[in-house]
């Protein structure tokens, strides 16, 4: 049976998969991409988590990676929540160390065709995937064509800017909107809610580095005043953006995926009130905001096998 590998390098953890055609991951694994400061010594920490989920490398038709700020040269380019800097030459590098076809794109690119292939935009023409991880991406599907731009760098939503005087992306965009709308946005947001407000929270005992966004969905779950503010905040800044980006492409949906979206009805509840609230009359009723249809823990590897069926 031939199979394919999938490779999502987050800002926090990278995951390898061995992927079926029927969007089975048949084995996987992980690490941590931020225990990684040398380039040359994260590829060769990839190229032995390969050779530990493979029996067969000739059974193996590609290699499908997902990464922020990737090109279409085969390299990624001033990444911002990454370890490294300057223009990485990704494919190259890999290409050295094992000799199966390799193909990049940004990760919320392959978070797009994932859906498209295996998830809820099967059918849809026109979608658009935001990718709610350590950052914020975007992969904007039009007439069934994938949004890649000049050269692989179209649809960085992450860095467009919704405040003049606000906080700074890791590009330093000044309000970028994954500055707010993000795991790492929405550490910040607690941190903001504990300076506004007086209430007693739990988050009045953590420091930021020992927060998790899994802690301050658990928190707002036993109803803690600055995570439920937390997350009534976010999703107000996430649905005014997603109204204002249904007025370039009009998708027939909103998909989201990646950490925070695993929030559930936290993030959606406040997203979709105010996304209805703030889009043009003749949009409205017509835009639905999903979940990812892929399996939550194994999305992103999928989505980045996905480049492989697609491009063989």
């Amino acid at each position: 049976m031939k199979s394919v590998i999938g490779i999502d390098i987050g800002g926090t953890i990278t995951k390898i998969g061995l992927v079926s055609e029927e969007a089975v991951c048949i084995k996987k694994t992980s690490f941590r991409t931020k225990d990684f400061n040398n380039f040359l010594s994260y590829i060769d920490k990839i190229h032995l988590s390969i050779s530990e989920i493979i029996d067969d490398k000739n059974k193996i038709l590609g290699i499908g990676i997902g990464a922020p700020n990737a090109s279409k040269n085969g390299t990624i380019e001033t990444p911002a929540n990454l370890n490294w800097k300057g223009n990485l030459n990704l494919v190259e590098s890999l290409r050295n160390k094992i000799d199966i076809p390799i193909f990049l794109s940004n990760d919320a690119n392959c978070a797009a065709i994932g859906e498209m292939i295996y998830g809820n935009a099967k059918g849809l023409k026109d979608f658009i995937v935001i990718t709610l991880g350590t950052g914020l991406g975007s992969g904007i599907v039009s007439n069934g064509k994938l949004i890649e731009g000049y050269d692989g760098f179209a649809a960085e939503l992450g860095h467009f800017s919704i405040k003049n005087n606000g906080r700074l992306t890791g590009l330093d965009i000044k309000g970028g909107l994954e500055s707010y709308v993000s795991a790492t946005g929405i550490k910040r947001t607690i941190m903001y809610m504990l300076s506004k407000y007086m209430n007693d929270s739990i988050f009045r005992k953590i420091a930021f580095n020992d927060l998790h966004g899994e802690d301050i969905t658990k928190a707002a779950e036993n109803n803690d005043f600055i995570a439920i503010k937390a997350y009534e905040y976010t999703g107000k800044i996430l649905g005014e953006a997603l109204a204002n980006f249904v007025t370039f492409s009009q998708p027939e949906a909103i998909i989201l995926t990646g950490g925070l979206a695993h929030s559930g009805k936290w993030i959606l509840n406040p997203t979709k009130k105010t996304f209805e609230k703030k889009l043009l009359p003749f949009y409205k009723g017509k835009v639905k905001i999903l979940l990812s249809g892929l399996e939550d823990k194994d999305s992103a590897i999928l989505g980045s096998a996905a480049l492989v069926w697609k491009n063989i």
